[in-house]
This record gives structure tokens, C-alpha cells and sequence, in this order.
């Protein structure tokens, strides 16, 4: 039996998955941690991002700034928070870090996304009237919403994957699975927690993607509008020409 066939024995032991060390224990902390951290990263990046977007300036100094936090080491992050006071406020210093790993990619696709829309279709609602919140919601967002959305996704699964990097300095999550699996020597724990956290990732992304479907601007676009008057009934043309009932008639 390979290794693969072998972490496929460990995940389906029982025992692995109950218990304060368990999977379903792990599982929840790593849900909890990378939830939270997402959260506290899109209220920050986000309107930031939209602000700077709508007003088309200040661009390049978020993106740079985004930029400089993408280079940063999230594990150096963490460990020099392990060795701050706040070591004793259990998950905040990997929460912190994941929110630092986290703004960068949504940062500069909200950006990237509102300065990207098309100048013209902007001027013609200005035109039209529109107010600046009325033509950031009604424009703006939903012409940004697909880049908006991939920064999300790319967001979230990246903190997914490196929340596992908490176990490192003794937090919690899936990544305890996979040091405990090192520690012991033990190759097929290694591997499950390994495909428990990519699992656990492709399971966030797919189910963005669907929220978007279900609920973005294009699904919006397919449902009617509620309380829209029904379209009227085509009109049977034969009805309205006694000719056309008759082909005779109107050769003869």
C-alpha cells in the first residue's frame, strides 16, 4: 500500500476524527481562524480599494503598499508576534498575520477592477444624472464585481492554506494534524492533513464561485425584476389581417 493509500486509512479511522486533537476539533479552529481573518481583511482592503477606485487616484500607492505586504514573510510575521505580549491572546496573532497576507490580493483587484471600468459608460450615467453613491452602486461595483470576486477567492483560498503555518508556533488548525504527523515520524498523517487542507480549500473556492452565481450582479440580470409588468402578448398577426386567414382571398 503507498503512502497515498495509507493517509486514505488514517483519514478513515474513526478515532482520528474525535477528540480535542481530532480532525472535527482541528477543522473548526481552522474555519474559525481563516473565517475571521478574511472577514477583518475585506472590511479593511475593501472599501479602501472602492474609495480610491471611484475616485481614480491614489492607485498606485495601494497597490504598492500591497505589494510590499505580499513580500513580507507571513511565518517571520507570526513568530515575531509569538514573541510580542500578544502571544498570550491565543488565535490574534495568527489572525493578524493572515489579515497582513490577506488585504494585498484584495486590495489591488477591487482597485484594478473600479479603475478598469470603461470611462465612457461612467460619463453617460454622471450624465444621466446619477449621484456618486447611485453610479458606484449601479456601475461601478457591478462592472468591477468579476475582478472583485478573484481577488475574494484568491484571498480566501491563500489564507486557507497558510493558516496551517499556526501550528508552527503552537496554534491551532489543520496544521497540528500535519506537525503532529512530523513529530511522530508518521508519513500518511503528513499526507492527510495535507489533503484536508487542500480539500478543505477547493471546498471554499467552489462554494464562492456558487454564491456568486446564485447571488452576483449576471444572476441578478437572469431573474426578473420583482413587481415588473408582465411582457405583453404577441399578437397573432392573422388576427389583425382577416386576409391572412384566407391565402385566397388575397389572390383572388
Amino acid at each position: 500500500m503507498g503512502v497515498l493509500g495509507e493517509a486514505w486509512t488514517w483519514l478513515a479511522t474513526a478515532g482520528h476524527w474525535v477528540g480535542d486533537g481530532g480532525v472535527w476539533h482541528r477543522l473548526q479552529e481552522h474555519v474559525t481562524v481563516s473565517a475571521t481573518a478574511l472577514l477583518i481583511a475585506c472590511a479593511i482592503a475593501l472599501p479602501v480599494a472602492f474609495f480610491l477606485g471611484h475616485l481614480g487616484r491614489g492607485g498606485a500607492v495601494a497597490i504598492n503598499i500591497s505589494n510590499v505586504g505580499r513580500a513580507v514573510p507571513v511565518f517571520a510575521v507570526l513568530a515575531l508576534f509569538m514573541v510580542s505580549p500578544l502571544r498570550n491572546s491565543g488565535s490574534v496573532p495568527t489572525v493578524i498575520a493572515l489579515v497582513l497576507f490577506a488585504v494585498p490580493p484584495l486590495l489591488t483587484n477591487a482597485y484594478v477592477g473600479m479603475a478598469e471600468v470603461d470611462r465612457a459608460v461612467v460619463e453617460a450615467a454622471r450624465g444621466m444624472g446619477m449621484s456618486g453613491w447611485q453610479l458606484f452602486l449601479r456601475v461601478e461595483l457591478p462592472l468591477a464585481h468579476p475582478l472583485v470576486m478573484t481577488g475574494l477567492r484568491s484571498a480566501s483560498v491563500q489564507v486557507v492554506a497558510t493558516a496551517t503555518i499556526a501550528a508552527m508556533v503552537g496554534q491551532g488548525g489543520l496544521g497540528r494534524i500535519i506537525t503532529a504527523g512530523f513529530n511522530t515520524y508518521n508519513t500518511p498523517q503528513v499526507v492527510a492533513g495535507a489533503l484536508l487542507v487542500a480539500l478543505l480549500a477547493l471546498l471554499v473556492e467552489g462554494a464562492l464561485l456558487l454564491l456568486d452565481r446564485l447571488i452576483g450582479p449576471a444572476a441578478a440580470r437572469r431573474a426578473p425584476a420583482a413587481g415588473a409588468p408582465a411582457a405583453p402578448a404577441r399578437k397573432d398577426p392573422a388576427a389583425q389581417d382577416p386576409a391572412r386567414k384566407d391565402p385566397a382571398r388575397t389572390t383572388a
